[in-house]
């Protein structure tokens, strides 16, 4: 592989069509502002940021969801760490937490089956969202507890899948996406073929990435040759990690345990067949079938643009909140709270 200055030169010399290149990572985005890649790029190529991040693109009215039951059904709530701060109507986890609920950090969603096994005659519920990368770690905890039968165990889900989503974009005429970096990631998992069923008819070039400053220039360099010969392909810069099938036992686990459904995203609406909800027989570990909590529609909160944001309409600067109201310290939205989140990327390394 060149070096990040062969790299960096190679796309000085780019002469072709301009570029809008989406990166669909909330590890590039934090990636990308960390080396300073956008200031690497030639006159006429933009990178914007896109619905990566996990934690970010979960509706507010989960979130509600969660505070309501840890709040009020007394159970142990279990999540990742990053989910305690997004703010909802209902507020945040980390209040809940503050008010006396039960909320617990994990590094692992197995810790929640733990959880459950330690505390038997308390309710435990764990709040999984993710993407593939996740989805096969969380689809064996589901089946863990099934197996367990721990009646105490439920999963408040709310898990998504890229490929759908790079559909939608590809087809939002006010993106004006013309190059994807693809998710390294999410690509260990899927593999290549998935994105070149729903970009077949996009003509929108894109490449898998790594997540080094080399990774991510190297990609770059593809798409870019893309547009100048023009061609519009799915390439795989990420081969050391990357296969074209991805992990077939990781997929058969996540097709046992999950089965396609319309979900919310925000900033996209809802997005047929891109979401995770849990299929039978472990359906009756959801926490709507065992607690019968409730996931309402609920407006994101005033003046945040998170979510033009995750569809690439804005930069974080363009959102009048940004920097003012809207701090890690003090978060309006979740883009600002997440560790990838294209706002803290944006306070933290291109705040000026």
């Amino acid at each position: 592989m060149k070096n990040s200055k062969d790299l960096i030169n190679s796309l000085s010399g780019y002469n072709g069509p301009p570029m809008r290149i989406m990166e669909v990572c909330g590890t590039h985005t934090m990636a990308i502002a960390r080396y300073g890649i956008h200031q690497a790029l030639p006159d006429g190529v933009e990178l914007i940021s896109g619905p990566g991040c996990p934690v970010c693109v979960c509706e507010p009215g989960v979130i509600s969801s969660a505070v309501r039951l840890s709040s009020d059904s007394g159970a142990i709530f279990s999540t990742f760490g990053d989910m305690l701060a997004v703010p909802a109507k209902e507020g945040s986890l980390a209040e809940a937490r503050a008010h006396g609920a039960d909320v617990r950090v994990v590094y692992s969603p197995a810790q929640a089956v733990t959880i459950a096994e330690e505390n038997p005659d308390r309710r435990v519920v764990f709040l999984a969202v993710g993407f593939e990368t996740t989805a096969p770690a969380i689809a064996s905890t589901v089946k863990m507890g099934y197996e367990k039968n721990l009646s105490n165990l439920s999963f408040l889900v709310s898990m998504r899948t890229i490929p759908e989503a790079l559909r939608a974009l590809a087809g939002d005429p006010e993106s004006g996406i013309s190059g994807f970096l693809l998710p390294g990631h999410v690509s260990v998992i899927i593999g290549q073929e998935p994105y070149q069923d729903v970009l077949s008819s996009a003509s929108i070039p894109a490449v898998i990435a790594g997540f080094t400053a080399n990774d991510i220039l190297l990609a770059l360099n593809m798409l870019l040759s893309q547009a100048t010969e023009g061609r519009a392909e799915v390439e795989n810069g990420y081969r050391r990690a990357v296969n074209p099938e991805g992990n077939t036992k990781a997929q058969e686990l996540i097709a046992e345990v999950f089965t396609p459904c319309d979900i919310t995203w925000r900033g996209l609406g809802i997005i047929p067949k891109s979401g995770l909800a849990l299929a039978e027989p472990y359906q009756e570990l959801d926490v709507r079938s065992r607690l019968g909590a409730q996931i309402e529609s609920e407006a994101p909160p005033a003046g945040c643009r998170c979510g033009e944001v995750l569809a690439g309409r804005i930069r974080p600067l363009q959102c009048g909140l940004f920097s003012t109201t809207c701090t890690p310290q003090s978060p309006v939205g979740p883009c600002m709270v997440s560790s990838e989140g294209t706002c803290a990327a944006y306070y933290k390394y291109r705040k000026r």
